[in-house]
């Protein structure tokens, strides 16, 4: 199988941004053949014979924006590019976005909407998908429109633009977004259904309707009637010029959106900070009242937003990608997350054996071509990277002579491209608004691919010469080149002219996108999640060697967001957002529609695996707080393989190591003689990584310093505290269990204590002993005891029949059970639910096994529902109540899974179900 090396350039499709304080002058370069910046320069025109971005057939474009944005950056590599970037001649509109729960498409007669709820399996089981198909479509009468242009939009909202020269239309859209706002004059409003519309609710100017199963409501001004014609439903707008389309979780909720639909949203805004080893965010929606007082909205939240908010969410949820998303009544929301931990490196530790690591260093820094022939942006990246990684490790075992003579070779190849006019350099496109570099590779160019991947290496090597030569780094030496790169990925700024604000990384969505046009059906994607985090970490890494700490504190508050987005929807860390029919652990890469077990140049699952780990740095320490998914993924790429790595096994030894020192380190003790290091690995780090954490123990994200730059190990009951102190001075840092550290200036320092959440890291955990499972919140079965007693909302079955068919379920899961069947014993169950005082409910359970814990269930067990009283208290659902339906024969369970769903079988209102006690269990018939 080809190596990442020999990737076809064709296919790597990935990019991505990040944000920052004052990153020099906001302006525009001035026309000049070489723009001087410090030391450095780049050019304003593209070096002879090279390409700026292109359709798919090679022919130059220019952003596609109306006359009001025509001065903006444009954002490419966001969810919604493709309206912009015009990667198809034939298709002025846009692809497919994926606005969740929403997804659009812009045609001529105005914008297909639509709302996935049932996942397909495609690419022979290696992809699943939600994909777009049109529900209905939000327009004007007559309008025919030749193109679709961006208007305006803001950090997590767009606004398209129509106009056939009679009708104009604006419509505002986003993520999390159940409304559609649309502004339209020269026609009335017209929603086009798929099919011909079933009418729930009629109020004239309001307007319920179900289509495709899934229910909608559409708000005219006050006055104005909706008329339904087949699948043509109209509205005139008298005097106004606007109306909005919502789709609903329920035909029940209508009134709770009827409350807002005219409360416009205008635009969207994240605020972050960093305080004391806890990041901040505050997502908010600004809005206007077309009718009315109201100013609030409603908005839903992804599963990595609500599983870090204490702010109140509604019953209210819908279905997506990323797993269910709740919402909040509100224009705004906040997080607080432990920062994820970043260092230099490792810390010295005795576990490392000097003269050997010795022999290692001197085989890189002796290598006849340190950068192994590399001569564009992505692989002179990785052999900075590789360089980069083993400067602070000399300089542990005071090879002083070694380090600086890394530095120098860092220092030389950064300032070749720092420098136009070279075989290397930058060049600012002034259409696009992006600096891109020459020789570019993987559509960095042509389609700006990849800039947050390729340039977040430099940025880390940059940072390292800051660690020791703070002049290097200066704005008026190298410093100002440094940062430009930065503006281009990452500009915090919303006013910087010159680069978009935090080009690839969706503020919303949690996570960067690597496609800079967004052209595919499935939306836009991101491979590797792990080469995204390493532009954040190495944010983390100059800013703390500059002295810049809002920088800094942008890259911790990017680091942590997209550290719990790749641990939800890469890792799926809770197994509560693959699809069960997916049948895969992991995925090698997420798409809009959803994810796939791929990726764009193998399908050898080390690589698969592995691109969401490398590059292994100090600032990779937050991949070990899902010790369990880590596991999981491991023995699932030894499945798919046949055995152990072979091609990657350093990468793969590096990512278990974060879960398993012990048994990672005696994987390099046996294999470690006859390897080639990955391309951006060398033995001489991985050496150094894998000794060092089987002597500290695996990351422990329990506790965290109060600095970003510090973290903790966990072996046994020792803690090992680490920071590293980039300042002139000597500081102390402050842990969040109360251990202090004093870490002198410029260097690292550790320091001992006891007491762990997760005491012995290291062993592979045992299968699960017993047949009785408690329910936990947050979708767990477990044989503990002990649990903390809670309840899980069950979602209402929204006045429909559900009886039979899980309809929002909620589901509990365990997985590696082990058990032989009990001859004539049959599954068993007590749960307990409350309606409160609503009439009319009724739950329902549905236990599932997969034998062998390979994706597909064997045996489903569906009980009768549970017809619940309207008085306040707990009552007891049992199996006594029947079976209704069953499939598959039962037998015995090696390694497999046990699901547990509780779904409203009929009923317009929300319940409980009670959770961590011996009273809502699961007792399976097995011993």
């Amino acid at each position: 199988m080809p190596s990442p090396r020999t990737r076809p350039a064709t296919v790597l499709l990935l990019a991505s941004a990040l944000a920052f304080v004052g990153l020099g002058p906001a302006a525009a370069p001035a026309a000049a053949a070489t723009v001087p910046v410090g030391s450095g320069s780049y050019s304003d025109t593209r070096p002879a014979g090279t390409s700026g971005p292109t359709t798919n057939t090679g022919t130059p474009v220019t952003p596609k924006v109306t006359a009001a944005a025509k001065n903006r950056p444009v954002p490419t590599n966001d969810w919604w590019s493709s309206l912009a970037f015009q990667r198809y001649g034939d298709n002025p509109y846009s692809t497919p976005m994926y606005g969740h729960p929403l997804t659009y498409q812009a045609t001529a007669g105005g914008l297909d909407v639509g709302y996935p709820t049932t996942p397909a399996i495609v690419g022979d089981g290696r992809q699943y998908e939600y994909a777009h198909k049109r529900d209905l479509t939000i327009g004007l009468t007559g309008l025919n429109s030749p193109d679709t242009k961006a208007d305006d939009w803001s950090d997590w909202t767009v606004t398209p633009y129509w106009s056939d020269g009679s009708r104009t239309l604006r419509t505002t859209i986003g993520h999390g977004s159940p409304f559609v706002y649309a502004k339209g004059s020269g026609g009335n409003a017209q929603i086009t259904t798929a099919n011909a519309p079933t009418v729930f609710a009629d109020q004239g100017n309001v307007l319920g309707i179900t289509v495709a199963g899934h229910h909608y409501a559409l708000f005219a001004p006050t006055g104005s009637d909706w008329n339904v014609a087949g699948s043509t439903v109209t509205a005139g707008l008298g005097s106004k010029d606007y109306f909005s389309v919502a789709v609903l979780p329920s035909t029940g909720a209508l009134a709770t959106f009827k409350k807002y639909a005219y409360s416009f949203v205008t635009g969207s805004k994240v605020t972050w900070s960093y305080t004391g080893g806890t990041v901040g965010a505050t997502y908010t929606l600004t809005t206007e009242a077309k009718e009315g007082t109201e100013r609030g909205t409603l908005q839903a939240l992804y599963r990595h937003q609500w599983l870090n908010t204490t702010d109140p969410l509604t019953s209210y949820t819908y279905v997506s990608p990323r797993g269910t998303m709740k919402v909040r009544e509100s224009a705004s929301f906040t997080t607080r997350q432990k920062a994820a931990p970043v260092l230099p490196a490792l810390p010295k530790s005795n576990g490392v054996d000097t003269a050997r690591l010795r022999g290692y260093l001197n085989d890189v820094v002796n290598a006849s071509d340190p950068f192994s022939g590399a001569a564009d942006t992505y692989w002179t990246g990785k052999a900075l990277g590789r360089l980069a990684q083993l400067v602070p490790v000399a300089d542990q075992i005071g090879e002083t002579a070694v380090r600086d003579r890394m530095l120098g070779l860092m220092k030389g190849k950064l300032q070749d491209w720092f420098t136009a006019g070279g075989a290397n350099e930058f060049s600012y496109d002034k259409d696009w608004k992006t600096l891109t570099g020459y020789p570019a590779s993987y559509g960095s160019d042509t389609e700006l691919n990849d800039h947050h991947f390729h340039y977040g290496y430099y940025v880390y090597a940059a940072a390292i010469v800051a660690q020791y030569d703070p002049a290097w780094a200066a704005e008026s030496a190298w410093g100002g080149m440094v940062k430009t790169l930065v503006r281009d990925t990452a500009n915090p700024s919303r006013t910087d002219t010159a680069f978009p604000f935090l080009r690839g990384f969706d503020i919303y969505a949690g996570h960067s996108w690597a496609s800079g046009h967004q052209g595919f059906a499935a939306g836009n994607n991101q491979e590797s999640s792990s080469e995204s985090t390493n532009l954040s970490a190495a944010l983390i890494l100059w800013g703390s060697a500059t002295g810049d700490t809002s920088l800094r504190d942008l890259g911790t508050f990017l680091l942590t967001t997209e550290s719990e987005s790749i641990a939800q929807y890469w890792f799926d860390a809770d197994e509560q957002v693959f699809p069960s029919s997916f049948g895969h652990d992991t995925a090698g890469m997420v798409w809009g529609s959803g994810a796939a077990y791929s990726t764009w140049w193998t399908a050898n699952p080390e690589e698969i695996h592995g691109i969401n780990v490398l590059p292994v740095t100090g600032g990779s320490l937050h991949l070990g707080g899902e010790k369990a998914a880590i596991r999981r993924n491991i023995a699932e790429m030894e499945r798919e393989n046949g055995g152990p790595a072979v091609e990657w096994r350093d990468i793969l030894w590096e990512f278990q190591s974060f879960a398993n020192p012990a048994t990672a380190k005696a994987k390099w003790d046996a294999g470690n003689a006859d390897y080639t290091p990955e391309d951006g690995e060398s033995k001489a780090h991985t050496y150094h990584w894998l000794n060092t954490l089987d002597t500290l123990g695996a990351p422990d994200p329990t506790v965290t310093g109060d600095i970003p730059t510090s973290a903790v190990f966990t072996k046994g009951s020792t803690r090992t505290y680490a920071a590293h102190n980039h300042g002139a001075t000597a500081r102390t840092v402050t842990f969040s269990d109360g251990k202090t550290l004093s870490v002198p200036a410029r260097s690292t320092a550790t320091g001992t204590g006891t007491g762990s959440t997760d005491p012995d890291p290291d062993p592979d955990p045992e299968p699960p002993t017993g047949n009785t499972f408690q329910l936990r919140s947050g979708g767990a079965l477990t044989t503990a005891t002990g649990g903390t007693v809670g309840s899980d909302t069950i979602a209402s079955a929204g006045g429909a029949n559900r009886d039979g068919t899980p309809y929002q379920p909620l589901v509990y899961e365990i997985r590696g059970v082990k058990g032989t069947l009990t001859p004539g014993a049959g599954t068993a169950f007590r749960l307990q639910v409350d309606a409160g005082t609503t009439v009319g409910l009724g739950q329902q359970a549905r236990i599932s096994y997969d034998f062998t814990g390979d994706g597909s269930f064997d045996r489903t067990e569906t009980y009768q529902y549970f017809a619940s009283d309207p008085v306040t208290g707990w009552e007891e659902y049992t199996q006594a109540r029947g079976l209704k339906a069953s499939t598959g024969t039962p037998g015995n369970l090696n390694g497999g899974t046990v699901r547990l769903e509780v779904w409203s079988a009929i009923g317009n209102g929300t319940s409980k179900l009670q959770t961590g006690t011996d009273k809502s269990v699961v007792v399976i018939p097995y011993s």
